[in-house]
């Protein structure tokens, strides 16, 4: 898959014209924030990009002893809550303490973190784990000198380094955590720009609905609470991001419109994929989807079940066939 995507990549030649049967997303775009005249250059760097510096997609078999697949999810659930604010009371996590959902509450309240922090939060995770070793006790620590970092680069107003310290009740001192910040960022060479699922999912989106008159909210619900459901799971790190968000764009489709098939020439064309190329995580995905009892760890899912995002969390999708892929 990687070498075709890299094949794939060259034909996204900026400057060319989408084919007659492609809906161009980006013509007659007066607003200079879409940057229409480069858009394709930018897209086209940015799936050359995630090839570059992914986090290793064993790393927890091949270098990891004392941390599990199961560990890190908790962790990663944990910081799902921290920054959508979604507090199961009663719930308790390896990591907290009853007082913790309260004071995440207040941090998350005022600081308003935005969905590209968690998600550079887990990138950042994710490489430091596929490069060194970790003793569970620092887990946690890793976490949210992740999250530090990630506010930093993402955020207007990140939260101070004492707030990510109270929010493990003072479990790690601000020295540990300053000191754990250098190691994540020499590991990096500081290089944070990095695209995430999120980076290509508002892309894909917008091509998912280029015959639309208005947008569907509820499909870009749907598509952002697919994507986020991977993040708790390890075993997605083995597909790039921009699979997994054209794959989050195709079951979101499908789930709220079976009529209509989920992949079209318009799509194709601006994620470089085909319906065939993301079947297996779009499988995946849809297991994911369906796997609403089985999970104790449901940040993401409380989240998108409420009536702010339409409830999308609580949609299910049919089975799917191999003629969807062909």
């Amino acid at each position: 898959l990687i070498s075709g995507h890299l094949l794939n990549i060259l034909y996204l030649v900026p400057g060319d014209s989408p084919a007659l049967d492609v809906v161009d997303i980006d013509k007659d775009n007066g607003n200079p924030q879409m940057c229409a005249s480069y858009v394709v250059e930018i897209y086209s760097n940015l799936m050359a990009s995630e090839l570059m510096r992914r986090p290793s997609p064993n790393y927890m078999e091949g270098l990891q002893r004392d941390i599990t697949k199961g560990m890190r999810g908790v962790l990663i659930d944990w910081l799902v809550e921290v920054v959508i604010s979604i507090f199961l009371f009663g719930f308790l996590l390896i990591f907290m303490h009853d007082l913790f959902k309260y004071v995440l509450k207040l941090v998350s309240e005022e600081y308003k973190l935005v969905p590209d922090t968690l998600y550079l939060t887990i990138y950042l995770i994710d490489r430091f784990l596929s490069r060194n070793y970790i003793e569970r006790q620092r887990l946690q620590l890793l976490g949210i000198t992740s999250m530090l970092v990630a506010s930093k680069y993402e955020e207007i107003c990140a939260p101070r380094v004492e707030e990510f310290c109270f929010i493990t009740d003072n479990t790690y001192t601000k020295a540990e955590v300053l000191k754990m910040e250098c190691q994540v960022l020499n590991d990096l060479g500081f290089h944070l720009s990095v695209p995430t699922t999120k980076t290509f999912l508002r892309r894909f989106l917008r091509a998912a609905q280029a015959s639309r008159k208005t947008p569907s909210v509820t499909l870009g619900f749907l598509a952002n609470y697919l994507a986020e459901l991977t993040l708790v799971d390890y075993g997605f790190l083995k597909f790039l991001p921009s699979v997994v968000a054209a794959s989050a764009v195709f079951l979101a489709r499908w789930t709220l419109d079976q009529s209509d098939l989920p992949w079209n020439q318009t799509l194709e064309h601006y994620t470089s994929y085909k319906s065939s190329d993301i079947q297996l995580c779009v499988g995946a995905l849809q297991e994911l989807q369906h796997n609403t009892s089985n999970c104790p760890l449901n940040a993401v899912r409380e989240k998108y079940r409420h009536q702010k995002f339409e409830c999308v969390a609580n949609l299910t999708s049919p089975e799917l066939d191999q003629l969807h892929f062909s």
